[in-house]
């Protein structure tokens, strides 16, 4: 079921279907809810799945110039709180996971288990940010190109043809972000703070899912981020996208996780 509340005079928006341990899901950057839609009834007979569209997207309305991760997490913590969600297993893809980690960092107690899936603990580096301005002036100019060029980019190259009506599907939901949810979420990207020791040190079990041929993130950062920890590593062949590139390989290492929680 769909259902909005409203957090800071802002509308937030929703999917609410099933019931046990609650899992919330956390879409990335241009995404919203629907990415979750094959990966949901694969779990929605045994537990409470919660999807979230995240600030200036899907169907949740922007809430100022800069979106940051923590404001972010504001607003996923209002819907945890509104349905009385007691411990929530977080899985946040790529943005989704910088929002997951800043929600674990002020709310421990909330969270079961975290699964960062193609994603980075790691603040940006000054180069990644240099890029997020270039990519916030692009926006600006067209908004369009952007987001056709940004999704192409996410996949690994020969999966572009491969998944080419998955590729089509995901653009078209992008393609309905505002201007003004891409740019905040830029900005709050841009600016978010280094989280690495989160992955040493906080008590509920974790797992990251990576791909070898992210064209996003840099394999070897995500693999020395995890060195003496207890994170559990999952490496899929292929990009930025798991929940299309490697289905069911990353589907069925989720489920695993969850149920050894």
């Amino acid at each position: 079921m769909s259902y909005f509340i409203t957090y800071k005079n802002t509308a937030i928006h929703f999917k609410d279907i099933g019931k046990g341990n609650a899992i919330v899901l956390l879409h990335g950057f241009l995404e919203n809810h629907r990415m979750w839609e094959d990966l949901i009834p694969l779990l929605q007979d045994k537990y409470r799945i919660v999807s979230i569209d995240l600030l200036g997207h899907g169907k949740t309305e922007c809430m100022g110039y800069i979106h940051t991760m923590e404001l972010m997490a504001e607003t996923v913590m209002a819907v945890i709180k509104h349905l009385k969600l007691r411990r929530v297993t977080l899985v946040g893809h790529s943005m989704g996971g910088y929002v997951s980690l800043a929600l674990a960092d002020v709310h421990p107690d909330y969270v079961k288990g975290l699964v960062l899936m193609n994603s980075t603990a790691r603040a940006d580096t000054p180069e990644k940010q240099l890029n997020r301005s270039r990519a916030i002036a692009l926006v600006k100019q067209n908004h369009t190109a952007f987001i056709r060029m940004s999704i192409t980019n996410l996949f690994r190259p020969k999966n572009r043809s491969l998944f080419r009506n998955k590729v089509n599907t995901t653009k078209k939901e992008a393609l309905k972000t505002p201007l003004q949810g891409i740019v905040a979420a830029l900005e709050g990207m841009k600016i978010r703070p280094d989280r690495e020791v989160l992955l040493h040190f906080s008590p509920y079990k974790k797992m990251m899912v990576l791909g070898k041929k992210d064209p996003i993130l840099d394999y070897s950062s995500l693999i020395a981020q995890t060195q003496n920890t207890e994170v559990e590593v999952v490496e899929l062949p292929d990009g930025h996208m798991s929940h299309i590139e490697d289905f069911k390989l990353f589907s069925s290492n989720l489920i695993h996780f969850i149920e050894n929680l």
